[in-house]
């Protein structure tokens, strides 16, 4: 798979979804042994080049999740390399007896990717949104959460996942147009996140989509002589909770941001880490307030719970004074 300047619009331009189905032709040629399971979401994941193309390694389950893992364990069991992808409520809430027996107790070494998560399908309802995928999985010993912050990272996130042989769950927020994070290639590891902006009175924790808006946000604040550091924390377990404790000791202001209910997320996730040691530093999480409410695009959830741009400053401006 080559990365270049020119592989990175496409990416970003088609989203983390069709990037997804987009890279899994290379992932076929790269593991024979690959198989990749959906429930009637070849069109929605951008896999019906693969489905054509690879039909020997692709099935679909139809509207039936429960099975879609039973399936993928068996398959597991057999050798196979297996990625699983439905939208993310219903890859991980509608399953997770299933994900919790067959990954997190018999540790099937499969690879799930919930696609759409977080707000981007506000216009659907909280049906299709997905605000709870990772505080539903991360109690679950043994399962790695990643929530990748653009369409190359997606990339590199599940080719990671698929070598790591391991039960992960890979969480795709944002949709097309996504905007770039990544401009070039750069070093993925699961488990160690990326120091985006170097600062020290206010670190930034961040995943997902977020992580652009994050950046963003920083812009403004640097011009208001407020000092940032931006973390992508794109692996929320296991977390690295190294760039954690060397991050809070200095800072004034710990900022979580996410596209997830604040309860059981990053936002958690950072906090138990935090509550190991002794420091000074005041802690916000930026998130859904534990709350659904009215629906609309994803704009306007942004906006309504306080993600944009915008809103990421004035609760940053509003904590520091």
């Amino acid at each position: 798979m080559e990365i270049n300047e020119k592989s990175i619009k496409l990416w970003s331009t088609i989203g983390p979804r069709a990037a997804f189905g987009l890279a899994a032709l290379d992932f076929a040629k790269e593991f024979d042994d690959l198989m990749i399971l959906t429930c009637d979401v070849s069109t929605s994941a951008g896999l019906d080049r693969f489905k054509r193309q690879f039909s020997e390694k692709y099935l679909d389950l139809g509207i039936a999740e429960q099975n879609l893992i039973g399936v993928a364990s068996g398959l597991s069991t057999e050798g196979f390399r297996v990625i699983t992808t439905t939208f993310a409520p219903f890859q991980t809430m509608r399953c997770n007896e299933q994900i919790k027996v067959n990954l997190g107790y018999m540790k099937k070494e499969i690879c799930m990717v919930g696609i759409a998560s977080g707000l981007v399908l506000g216009a659907l309802g909280y049906t299709h949104c997905c605000i709870e995928d990772i505080g539903a999985l991360r109690s679950i010993p043994g399962l790695t959460i990643i929530s990748p912050a653009d369409s190359l990272e997606t990339i590199k996130s599940i080719r990671e996942v698929i070598k790591h042989q391991k039960p992960a769950y890979i969480r795709l927020t944002g949709g097309a147009n996504n905007p770039i994070v990544y401009d070039s290639d750069y070093n993925f590891e699961i488990g160690k996140s990326v120091v985006l902006k170097e600062g020290k009175e206010i670190v930034i924790f961040c995943n997902g989509a977020s992580v652009y808006r994050c950046l963003e946000a920083s812009k403004i604040l640097s011009k208001k002589n407020l000092d940032i550091k931006v973390v992508n924390m794109h692996t929320v377990k296991p977390i690295d909770k190294n760039q954690i404790k060397e991050s809070i000791m200095q800072a004034k202001l710990i900022v979580t941001v996410e596209e997830h209910n604040i309860i059981g997320g990053l936002g958690s996730a950072v906090s138990e880490v935090m509550s190991e040691i002794n420091h000074n530093s005041k802690k916000i999480s930026l998130g859904i307030k534990d709350t659904y409410g009215k629906c609309g695009n994803y704009e306007f959830m942004l906006e309504k719970h306080g993600l944009s741009v915008n809103k990421i400053v004035e609760e940053i401006q509003k904590a520091i004074n």
